[in-house]
Formats: C-alpha cells, sequence, structure tokens
C-alpha cells in the first residue's frame, strides 16, 4: 500500500484569515472613513483614504464599462481554484509552496467579494512620498502581492533537497 503524504489543504485556514483581516478592514473603512479623503497615518507617507477601484491592480480597465467586474470574478474564482487543486497536490511541510498559494487565493476571494456585494473593490491604503502617490489598495491585494513574490522567490531559489 502506498505511503499516504498529508496534503496543503490545511494551509486554507491562512486564506480564511486575509478574507476575514479584509473583510473586517473594509468594513471598518466603509462605516468609518469619509469617501475621497486623505486621512495621515504616518504624516508624508501614510494615508487612510476610502476609494473604489471597479478594475483590477493600478485601475486596469477600471473605466471598461462594467464587463471587467464578471471577468475579474472568474479570473479570480479560476486561479484561486487552481491554485487550491495545487494544494492538494502539495505536501503539507512545503510551506514554501502553500504559503503564497494560500495567501494568493485568500486576497483573490476578499476581492471577489467586494466585486459582488459593492460592485467594485473598496481600497483604502495610501503611501506617498511628496508628490508621489502609489495607487490605493486593500488587505487582499496585499495578499495577493505578497503570494505571488513568493511564488516567484521560491521558483527561482527553491529549497535545497535534504
Amino acid at each position: 500500500m502506498a505511503k499516504v503524504t498529508p496534503n496543503a489543504l490545511p494551509w486554507l485556514v491562512l486564506s480564511v484569515v486575509v478574507i476575514a483581516l479584509d473583510q473586517l478592514t473594509k468594513y471598518w473603512v466603509l462605516t468609518s472613513l469619509p469617501e475621497y479623503t486623505a486621512i495621515p497615518v504616518i504624516e508624508g507617507f501614510w494615508n487612510w483614504y476610502r476609494t473604489y477601484n471597479t478594475g483590477a491592480a493600478f485601475s486596469f480597465l477600471a473605466d471598461a464599462g462594467g464587463w471587467q467586474k464578471w471577468f475579474f470574478t472568474l479570473l479570480a474564482i479560476v486561479i484561486s481554484g487552481v491554485l487550491g487543486w495545487w494544494l492538494v497536490k502539495t505536501p503539507r511541510r512545503d510551506w514554501r509552496t502553500a504559503l503564497p498559494f494560500a495567501l494568493v487565493i485568500g486576497g483573490a476571494l476578499g476581492n471577489v467579494i467586494d466585486r459582488q456585494i459593492h460592485g467594485h473593490v473598496v481600497d483604502f491604503i495610501q503611501w506617498h512620498w511628496r508628490d508621489y502617490y502609489w495607487p490605493a489598495f486593500n488587505i487582499a491585494d496585499a495578499a495577493i502581492v505578497g503570494g505571488a513574490i513568493g511564488i516567484a522567490l521560491f521558483g527561482f531559489f527553491p529549497a535545497k533537497k535534504k
């Protein structure tokens, strides 16, 4: 009988944590922050700034007429499904694969919830230096970017075989 190796599906708990933090912070934003008004957190660098994004990262396709809501929803669900399937195939101890996959899944589904409930994604973290402003983002976006960086880094620099 073949030895069964536990898979990495328990890492989906991290995805649930990302979704919960993302939705809780967005609830706070929607009930506490005025729209389109910078509230300094660290003067000259970091603001809370409630805004909305109907597109993807950096407002890509934000003015596309509405079809992008369904496109990005479907894309996020498909990517999350593929990454979830890979978690089934990934050994539980392989955190270098499981951690970034779980972050991307949580972030992608957090933004899907926004698109389905609000018709757009709620963004509220604004970083800037003098007159240079990074596009506003949220916890889900940070998880997606962190996961993507992890996938790239761990792909280029795999763990040494023991």
